[in-house]
């Protein structure tokens, strides 16, 4: 895509990580060919599908609805979907919301063509969809109705209502059989086992799970906080011990009831941020996983290549063991939401790799990425005594390369340093405090020479790491939001409040760039692996790619929601974004590794487009279908993709004939049947009955049976391109058949030979259809090569075929050779 064109020159969006689930209900499937059970979800405009045997995305489905709505009931959403993809209405049933408001519905199973409708008022409606008539009102229970649910019995539903009462209700006799109370709140899903066990299971607004005895008539067990949030949909599987679980949290989770006492262990589960991300970051060089710290506290790693390697190091805590007896709910230590941190995988496996600061703390944590958890070291300058009333919290971390040491600024002023592996303090920068004001940001080189700081006092300061001396101090125009060094180059970039943004090479300690031209506070910055290109978001909702080289804008586009946090992949395919108010990590594809991107500088009053984020686009015109090019480009060989067994076996007919040769006669059937007279010729074709005249001599015409086939008829015209769509057409046989007739002993003429062979000369100029030019050439010499070597018209055409041939098999060649020394110097070549 050039600059010119709308939208992103660099991006396009790919996918979106960590989307799970939302506040609707799942419904769940059974695949009888595969046996499986499966389980669908709303987010967004998509629905994912998920095997319930490994909880892994089977499929995304796009809704492609009008823009102005939105998924309001998974159910009808997927009868819509399944059944009738057209936009026609089938039945509207209009509601009084003043006397019926529909809030939730249901089929009661062995009536056909019946609904059951539940209102905010209470009553019930139970339609027929077919007559569209009303077949009975139930008066309700002076409570709005929020769940309908079929009981393993007919004719029996469960009903849940907003006062937290479950009524199991008998609608063919009108009768109530038994009442149930919920004392955390309105129902919000009920689902019942099937496998044996009179349970049934209820869902809460806060989280709970209620499990009730049918035939005891009493809560049996409770299923405290499965969810952050309220429940949206509870399923037991048929015949199975498994309870199946969504919530708003973004979490799907599967439940398995082995054990005595009735309650319900985890089984299986895929979660994702309960609340939207603060900052993420690339954990590896590999760029295969994400690291991303989320407002609800936690710290997880997002796999590019799977969700099965997703992994969630969990909640931020004082007290390791006192959260693990007590739960996160409950755990009175917990820290508040990871507002930065640092990464470094070369000693990861030794010890502790990552470290993060917390919203409001002063203590810092540190974080195993190998054992997925929190940490042995809880990082504290003793400076301050642990008193928690002076208001000072760590504003920025970094870690060395060699992951030893890790660097913590303080908004007091203060740059610690701390040993890794022990958590000893290991010294501070500046006599008394680093800067004058909060540090905004802190970065070490590549080789432990140098630390970088900038602060709110307006100075850049550089200095050596092992000794903390001061070797340089840069004023700058304004204060400073945040810095990011590429410590390859040793560049550094700083976003200051007046929303520019200052290169300052760590070299020459100048500043060599200053890019303007976000309009709203710069949250994040990304250098490409090369360090060519720096990519920041801001709150005016732009993401701008910024060419360092060129000093210039190179690339600009604008999303629905502003990005808070970047990251590229050290790869280069994917830039990563996190959201305001989004849940997931959206990826970017990069362009440039896969085409031809020129970039050339922005003017300054270009004016960006929104791009929809990847996996949430609102209507079908932003996803298009890709309909692909019968050829790709004129200079490359392409093929008929056809089947091989319609070309590859021309030259061995003869064999696969004499192996199909029949080894007794056919046996002739005792009365033969009506036949309806046909004309000779290769394609059948039904012969119209005439009037015979009186004149008409009684003598056998033989030129009947030298008929011209269509595509005799065809190269008669010399017409090339449906010729070739003939002969793609037939099969094997047939053409052997074709291309016998061409000669002139059977009844064929050599000029029409002669247009076989421009025919094949066409082919192969257009290089389509490579492979059957190949295949019919090969055909035709084997059948006719000695008549073709004593006809000179035909030995001149024969001669300009084989120079076509030897050309386009030049060409490949070439291509073929420097693909292979390419891969060969790329294997061997100290990198």
């Amino acid at each position: 895509m050039s600059v010119g064109k709308k939208g992103s020159a660099i991006f396009s969006g790919f996918r979106a990580l960590g989307l799970y689930s939302n506040h609707l209900a799942h419904v769940l499937r059974f695949h009888k060919k595969h046996r499986e059970f499966y389980v669908l979800t709303a987010v967004g405009q998509c629905f994912h599908t998920y095997n319930v045997s490994k909880v892994s995305t089977v499929r995304y489905i796009l809704v492609r609805l009008n823009k102005n709505y939105r998924i309001k009931d998974i159910f009808t959403v997927y009868v819509i979907c399944s059944v009738n993809l057209t936009t026609d209405t089938y039945l509207q049933i209009s509601y009084d919301k003043a006397s019926f408001e529909v809030s939730a519905l249901m089929h009661p199973s062995t009536y056909l063509n019946k609904i059951l409708f539940g209102s905010s008022q209470g009553s019930l409606q139970l339609w027929n969809i077919k007559s569209n008539k009303l077949l009975f009102t139930f008066p309700g229970w002076a409570s709005a109705v929020t769940v309908l649910q079929q009981t393993p019995a007919v004719d029996v539903v469960g009903v849940g209502l907003a006062s937290g009462q479950i009524i199991i209700h008998n609608i063919r006799c009108n009768e109530t059989l038994m009442k149930f109370q919920q004392d955390w709140g309105p129902v919000t899903a009920l689902s019942f086992r099937t496998d044996g066990h009179p349970i049934m299971a209820s869902g809460s607004p806060i989280g709970h799970i209620g499990l009730w005895d049918l035939e005891e008539k009493k809560l049996v067990s409770q299923m405290r906080d499965a969810h952050t949030t309220a429940i949206a949909g509870l399923t037991f599987l048929q015949n199975e011990p498994l309870l199946i679980t969504n919530g708003a949290d973004n979490a799907i989770r599967v439940w398995i009831f082995d054990v005595a006492g009735g309650d319900g262990r985890l089984l299986r589960h895929r979660t994702g941020h309960s609340a939207p991300p603060t900052k993420i970051k690339h954990n590896d060089q590999s760029g295969l996983n994400i690291l991303s710290a989320g407002q609800d506290g936690t710290l997880q790693s997002f796999s590019t290549v799977h969700e099965r390697f997703n992994k969630s190091l969990g909640h931020g805590t004082l007290n390791k063991t006192r959260a693990k007896k007590k739960g996160v709910t409950h755990d009175t230590a917990k820290l508040p939401a990871i507002t930065t941190f640092a990464s470094e995988t070369a000693r990861q496996s030794d010890w502790d790799g990552i470290i993060a600061c917390h919203r409001g703390f002063l203590v810092t944590t540190t974080w195993s990425y190998q054992k997925g958890s929190i940490g042995a070291h809880k990082l504290e300058p003793e400076r301050f005594n642990k008193n928690r009333s002076l208001n000072v919290h760590a504003t920025a971390v970094d870690i060395t390369s060699c992951g030893n040491f890790a660097v913590i600024a303080l908004s007091s002023g203060h740059i610690d340093v701390y040993n890794m592996q022990s958590g000893f303090h290991r010294g501070h920068y500046g006599k008394d405090k680093a800067h004058a004001g909060p540090v905004r940001g802190v970065s070490v080189d590549a080789l432990n020479q140098l630390t970088v700081s900038v602060g709110a006092d307006r100075l850049l300061k550089i200095w050596r790491f092992k000794s903390k001396e001061l070797l340089h101090t840069h004023s700058l125009p304004a204060a400073p939001a945040s810095s990011l060094l590429h410590r390859d180059s040793g560049m550094l970039a700083i976003a200051l409040d007046d929303f520019t943004i200052q290169i300052l090479d760590m070299e020459t300690r100048r500043a060599v760039r200053r890019f303007s031209g976000h309009r709203g506070q710069i949250n994040d910055m990304t250098f490409s692996p090369d360090g060519r290109w720096l990519i920041t978001a801001s709150m005016d909702c732009a993401i701008r790619t910024w060419d360092l080289p060129s000093g210039s804008l190179v690339d600009c586009f604008l999303v629905d929601a502003a990005a808070v946090s970047l990251s590229m992949s050290p790869t280069g395919n994917f830039l990563a974004s996190s959201h305001v108010d989004g849940l997931g990590i959206y990826l970017w594809s990069n362009n440039t590794l896969c085409s031809m991107v020129s970039l050339r500088p922005l003017s300054a009053d270009y004016e960006p487009t929104v791009i929809m984020l990847p996996g949430t686009y609102a209507d079908s015109s932003e996803m298009l279908e890709y309909i692909s090019p019968a050829q790709l480009d004129e200079h490359l060989v392409t093929l008929s993709l056809l089947p091989d067994s319609r070309w590859k076996n021309l030259l061995h007919l003869d064999i696969i004939k004499k192996k199909n040769k029949p080894k007794a006669p056919p046996k002739l059937p005792k009365a033969a049947p009506f036949f309806i007279p046909t004309i000779p010729g290769l394609v059948p074709q039904f012969a119209l009955p005439t009037t015979p005249s009186e004149d008409q001599s009684k003598v056998v015409n033989l030129g009947v049976l030298a008929q011209k086939s269509t595509f005799y008829l065809q190269l008669e015209n010399a017409l090339d391109n449906n010729s070739l769509k003939l002969l793609r057409e037939l099969g094997p046989s047939a053409i052997e058949t074709e291309l016998r007739a061409l000669s002139p002993d059977m009844g064929g003429e050599v000029r029409v030979m002669q247009s076989f062979l421009k025919m094949i000369s066409s082919i192969l100029q257009s290089k389509r259809d490579f492979d059957l030019a190949q295949a019919y050439l090969a055909l035709f010499l084997k059948l006719h090569l000695r008549f073709i070597a004593d006809q000179p018209e035909l030995m001149e055409e024969a001669e300009s075929v084989s120079a076509h041939l030897e050309e386009t098999w030049m060409s490949m060649q070439t291509l073929l050779n420097q693909n292979i020394c390419l891969l060969s110097y790329i294997k061997s070549a100290l990198l």
